[in-house]
């Protein structure tokens, strides 16, 4: 690739930890070169290129190549997998799976990732830890308590009672259990209290954020978003471009009904639970916490839907319902710039 390239329609990137495989297509359709390509040295070699379309699948990096590739002037498109897979001819490879990107770029109705900024990546990693440091918790509580069953000691569910309880039983049945398990026990509590303090370090800096950032405050609006669901929500889709509306949304969390529809029938399933499993829970959990106050509904718009809702449909289709309905709830008011009509105060939120 130099400086004598033909005019391209597009390129398609199949990108890899060191060595990148690039394909690019003409204006007459063909296909102009295949290359692979240094990580270290791809700007250099796309600043020799006319400035074109550039597909690359939604992976690592993508975005950070997306945004050195548009400040060069190209047009970088950020593409699920799942829309590339169609256009794959033949066997698998690098130069095949860049060949197939390259062609699903130039589809016009394609729906494509929003590049995400730098701040977005640093909230969703905040996230991403407390997610993994919940999951490390709960594989440690789990632990304590299936050592405990093994010498015959069982304590009452949730983490509170084990907690109160547990130093209690150490010290006093000794007799019971051998001193090497009761160290490795005394090493798990340890490791426990410290993943609480880790889980309470990064829920503060989360909350500060929420706080400040303008979008989060006007989505903690909303009856059950709090920080955590608003700053989610903000570092997954920014102000809700990607989206023509909020059904989409709803959509992309996987809270809709799963579609097989033929022969003018159609068919509903259950819900797809396509996209992020981690909002689709949080937003779960947030109309769970709406439906056990259901003293409270009627000072909510959807209130009156929320009690017509209730006796015909089993609670956890009712909690899905509800859900979906607070997602799109904040994507219209991402989008719009407003807050919810009801006061922050008035609900408890997650």
């Amino acid at each position: 690739m130099d400086t004598t390239t033909p005019p391209l329609a597009s390129i398609g990137i199949d990108i890899g930890k060191d060595v990148f495989h690039g394909v690019g297509f003409g204006t007459n359709g063909k296909i102009a070169f295949r290359r692979k390509i240094k990580r270290l040295a791809l700007v250099e070699i796309f600043k020799k290129l006319p400035p074109s379309i550039v597909g690359m699948e939604a992976c690592l990096s993508a975005h950070f190549v997306s945004r050195a590739l548009r400040q060069l002037g190209h047009q970088p498109r950020i593409i699920p997998a799942i829309y590339v897979k169609p256009f794959v001819k033949g066997q698998k490879n690098d130069y095949n799976d860049a060949e197939a990107i390259a062609e699903a770029a130039l589809r016009p109705n394609l729906r494509v990732v929003r590049e995400k900024t730098q701040d977005q990546f640093d909230l969703q990693a905040l996230h991403r830890v407390r997610s993994r440091l919940v999951s490390q918790r709960t594989a440690t509580i789990n632990q304590i308590r299936a050592f405990l069953i093994e010498q015959g000691i069982t304590v009452r569910t949730e983490a509170r009672a084990l907690r109160n309880s547990l130093l209690a039983i150490l010290e006093n049945r000794q007799d019971e259990i051998s001193s090497r398990m009761r160290g490795l026990i005394t090493d798990l509590y340890e490791d426990w209290t410290f993943l609480d303090e880790r889980i309470e370090t990064i829920a503060g800096e989360i909350d500060q954020i929420g706080e400040k950032e303008a979008n989060c405050r006007r989505l903690m609006s909303v009856p059950g978003i709090g920080p955590l669901i608003s700053t989610a929500v903000v570092s997954a889709i920014g102000t809700g471009e990607a989206f023509e509306r909020g059904r989409d949304f709803g959509a992309w969390l996987g809270l809709v009904p799963r579609q097989y529809s033929t022969g003018g029938r159609s068919i509903l399933g259950r819900i797809s639970k396509r996209g992020s499993k981690y909002l689709r829970t949080l937003f779960i959990q947030a109309a769970n916490v709406i439906l056990m106050r259901p003293h409270n509904w009627e000072r909510f718009s959807f209130g009156a839907w929320l009690r017509n809702a209730a006796p015909r449909l089993h609670r956890n289709k009712l909690a899905t319902a509800l859900a979906n309905k607070l997602a799109r709830i904040a994507w219209s008011i991402l989008r719009n710039e407003k807050t919810f009509d009801v006061p922050r105060h008035e609900a408890m939120a997650i």
